[in-house]
């Protein structure tokens, strides 16, 4: 059994919601945007350029793919929630793993940040970066995590910053960490603290 670190953060999300840390060395819709623009003289391309047009009036999550997001989109995706700035534990022989209640130790439980996400990576060696490319990999992603949402084809929940315009409507809505959870100073035995509750899934999590 090992434990995993939590996912700290090394943006700050416009100072508000820093909880991931983003890697965006590639762009593999750029090959389709060019693509696009060659046959949009013919019927299809026509048609196939209209429909890209119509989908400049939807929300960018809605009209985007996960690839094809500006870094500010990427960032902004990121509810505050803070759950997976939860320490787990992962089980050796069935790869299971299992959140704890306890808090990363650079997580300020209160405010649901980062305290010191510009090191983390040093302070915190384990925390594993979420991109594009590592998102399929990680399975421990909470179930209401907007770039889980978003990579399976799913909406965001309308307690989102991004839906509701407010970055105090995740912890309203009971879905972040904010009053939950134990600072890992406080904790002990992660043992002693596994928890269900971060992975409640759509209808649970309001």
């Amino acid at each position: 059994m090992r434990s995993l670190a939590a996912l700290t953060p090394t943006l700050s999300l416009r100072g508000r919601y820093p909880l991931v840390e983003f890697g965006y060395a590639y762009c593999p819709g750029r090959c389709l945007v060019t693509m696009i623009n060659m046959i949009g003289t013919s019927a299809e391309g026509a048609s196939v350029a209209t429909a890209r047009q119509d989908r400049k009036d939807e929300p960018f999550w809605k009209a985007k793919s996960l690839e094809r997001m500006s870094l500010e989109e990427w960032e902004s995706l990121c509810d505050g929630c803070g759950k997976c700035c939860l320490h787990k534990i992962e089980y050796e022989d069935t790869r299971e793993v299992e959140y704890t209640e306890v808090a990363c130790g650079l997580l300020d439980i209160g405010a649901c940040r980062c305290t010191d996400y510009t090191h983390r990576t040093v302070r915190v060696p384990d925390c594993v970066e979420l991109t594009p490319g590592t998102l399929t990999a990680i399975e421990w992603l909470p179930p209401t995590c907007a770039y889980r949402l978003i990579s399976e084809g799913k909406d965001l929940f309308d307690w989102h910053p991004l839906v509701s315009g407010d970055p105090e409507s995740v912890h309203r809505a009971g879905v972040s960490v904010r009053g939950r959870c134990v600072a890992e100073r406080d904790a002990g035995d992660l043992e002693d603290h596994v928890v269900e509750w971060p992975n409640e899934g759509v209808d649970d999590a309001g």
